[in-house]
């Protein structure tokens, strides 16, 4: 009963009007490896990062959360960064200093969910073992996936849109935001690129729209989201917030792992709006804090029945 995430940990140096204003352990995947581990749920992550001040950080990062770290994660000769620029909004943009490898299987028992995404699914070398264990785990668990596209990290677009498609053509659950669709395909709507999604293989696609909440398609139909009133201090780690969020709904509605592939199909628009409006909550908390700060379920239970109690 664990979950695995595969990708990028990093430094998030953050700079706001030309001034470093924070250093914070970030990284798409390992956000949403905390966030499960905060939200009390059993989770690994195998990553790529060095035997440095910033990696040990990660460490200690991981470790409060209550997250695995897996064996032989700790290869790199640096800790990657990112310098994430705030703009007069407190949307991040991101430069990258990465390298990405992975080799061999992660020695980790079959879990029950496995999530991947970002850079770890398009950059080289680390790319094509991340796929491959994708495969791997499939046969046990449910897969989560989102692209959470860096396009300046892409040299070659095709081949990153055609690895992205392979991964979402692999997964039960994506989630991507509007920033992603129109980067991937930005002469159709947002509807149209989800349908097209949740024909390829997908039980679920899930977008974010930031400030208007968030949709969903699933077999039974679409459900939207609105977003929760809140101060927006900056929207670091809002996605990877959205998307722990709804991989622990899934999770609590017994809808994770192989075995439930069928029922998970067969999730009705009524749960599926209960499991967004979850996640949805789950990015309010996190953007109304500094960095990707992701909420523990008590925060969260709490802020949901104040929700509910109006």
């Amino acid at each position: 009963m664990r979950a695995l995430v595969i990708g990028e940990a990093l430094i998030d140096i953050v700079t706001r009007d030309g001034r470093v204003v924070g250093e914070h352990v970030g990284g798409s995947p390992l956000n949403v490896a905390v966030g499960l581990g905060l939200l009390g749920r059993s989770v690994d992550l195998l990553t790529y990062i060095a035997d440095d001040a910033r990696g040990r950080r990660i460490i200690d990062h991981l470790d409060r959360a209550g997250v695995g770290l897996v064996r032989d994660s700790v290869r790199a000769a640096r800790t990657p960064t990112a310098i994430a620029t705030l703009d007069e909004k407190g949307s991040a943009h991101y430069e990258f200093d990465i390298e990405w490898q992975l080799t061999g299987t992660a020695e980790v028992r079959p879990p029950l969910v496995v999530h991947t995404g970002s850079i770890a699914t398009v950059l080289e070398p680390g790319c094509r073992a991340a796929a491959a264990l994708v495969d791997t785990y499939r046969t046990s668990a449910t897969v989560t996936f989102d692209p959470n596209a860096r396009p300046r990290i892409i040299d070659d677009t095709n081949t990153a849109r055609a690895r992205i498609e392979r991964m979402i053509e692999k997964a039960d659950v994506v989630k991507a935001s509007e920033e992603d669709l129109r980067f991937l395909d930005p002469d159709r709507s947002v509807e149209q690129i989800a349908r097209t999604w949740l024909d390829s293989g997908p039980s679920i696609v899930a977008v974010t729209l930031g400030a208007r909440g968030a949709a969903a398609w699933c077999a039974a139909g679409p459900v939207r989201v609105p977003a929760f009133h809140v101060q927006v201090v900056d929207t670091v780690g809002a996605g990877d917030a959205f998307m722990s969020g709804l991989i622990d709904a899934l999770w609590s509605r017994g809808l994770l792992g192989a075995e439930q592939r069928r029922a998970l199909a067969a999730i009705g628009t009524e749960t599926l709006t209960d499991v967004v409006r979850t996640a949805v909550l789950s990015s309010a908390l996190t953007v109304s804090k500094p960095g990707a700060d992701l909420p523990d379920r008590e925060t969260r239970d709490a802020a949901m029945e104040s929700a509910i109690l109006g």
